[in-house]
């Protein structure tokens, strides 16, 4: 049997949900996934611990000071206020009893916590650490890393990473959201947003990335003029001198939540959207583009729900089972009997004029 993962939240706000949500549907998808006890969730509000607990089956809610004093616990999920971040993960890297901690993003928040970081990455710590760059893991991201790092597209020359929101357009969202307009680099779009394309710039071009030059847009009234809504940076891979930008943003109308990334090289180019997130493109000199269709490609090989369902077939099927339960009505569109009969007497008819009977 495998280990027992005895998990540690420190944090419940809305990635915390996200994190407990993944904990408990892994068994659904890998036949070797470990046991999972949700032991404690830490947060220093009593009620929203309590609450989190009590609906996510943590046993135990507590304060953030007195997960220290546990030692029933190997894992730790680092899920609070960005500031808390560096801190957080220095204490738990000290204690014996901890064997793995998860990192939400940004890992730092200062140039001292920079410094002590790098301390701790030349110590034999002896603890497997991974940060909460998830984007990393989709399907289409993966095999276009492996196709850039194959050679057959070249060297860059210049790349582009995007990052956009608009739900800061909203006056309403950013009032209700405070905490998420503190200084650059404690949080705003760079911190939040940009570190995601940061971190598949290095990924597909190494570590040698240097920023040239960065500047936000356009500020808004009600938003402290230190808080970045919308930065663009200008980027250069020192290694073969390619150079790019990356744009983060809260305030991009139309674009919802988009990430994009797109390298063009010496023999060919590489383009990914989340506006088609099953599949990336590829461009080879002296050919055409090509589409390659990834969809749910993880390995090992889940067959839960399958290994081509495109990636947001399970989230419509969650929802569509809160509808079926009693959800609430009326917000969707609810294939009914009616509906089955129709579908049926055209498949019907199509035979018909198939089969000339």
């Amino acid at each position: 049997m495998p280990e027992t993962v005895r998990v540690g939240f420190l944090g419940s706000g809305g990635i915390a949900r996200a994190h407990a949500y993944a904990l408990d549907i892994l068994k659904y998808y890998y036949v070797d996934a470990p046991s999972i006890e949700k032991a404690v969730v830490a947060s220093p509000t009593p009620s929203s611990r309590q609450g989190f607990a009590d609906r996510y089956g943590f046993k135990e809610a507590v304060p953030p000071e007195a997960i220290w004093d546990r030692d029933d616990l190997n894992t730790l999920y680092i899920l609070g206020p960005n500031q808390t971040h560096t801190p957080q993960l220095l204490k738990a890297a000290a204690l014996p009893h901890i064997q793995r901690i998860f990192v939400e993003k940004p890992i730092g928040t200062s140039v001292q916590d920079i410094r002590d970081l790098k301390a701790l990455a030349k110590t034999d710590h002896g603890k497997t650490i991974v940060m909460g760059f998830q984007y990393l893991q989709k399907s289409p991201i993966r095999q276009a890393l492996d196709h850039w790092r194959s050679g057959e597209l070249g060297d860059p020359i210049h790349f582009r990473g995007e990052y956009l929101h608009s739900s800061y357009l909203d006056p309403v969202y950013r009032r209700e959201h405070p905490d998420r307009l503190k200084p650059i680099p404690i949080n705003g779009a760079a911190a939040d947003l940009g570190s995601h394309v940061l971190s598949l710039l290095i990924a597909f071009l190494g570590e040698e990335l240097l920023i040239l030059s960065a500047a936000a847009s356009k500020n808004f009234d009600d938003v402290p003029s230190s808080s970045d809504l919308c930065t663009t940076a200008l980027i250069q891979d020192q290694k073969t001198g390619a150079v790019g930008t990356m744009v983060a943003s809260r305030v991009s109308a139309g674009t919802g939540d988009r990430l994009s990334l797109e390298i063009r090289g010496t023999h060919g180019a590489l383009i990914f959207s989340t506006d088609q997130p099953d599949s990336y493109q590829s461009f080879k000199q002296g050919s055409t583009w090509r589409k390659h269709e990834t969809l749910s490609d993880y390995r090992p090989n889940s067959t839960f729900p399958s290994d081509y369902a495109p990636s947001g077939w399970l989230r419509a099927l969650v929802h569509h089972h809160y509808l079926f339960l009693g959800g609430e009505p009326n917000i969707s569109f609810v294939p009914g009997l009616i509906h089955g009969i129709r579908v049926q007497q055209l498949l019907q008819a199509i035979a018909a004029h198939i089969l000339d009977y």
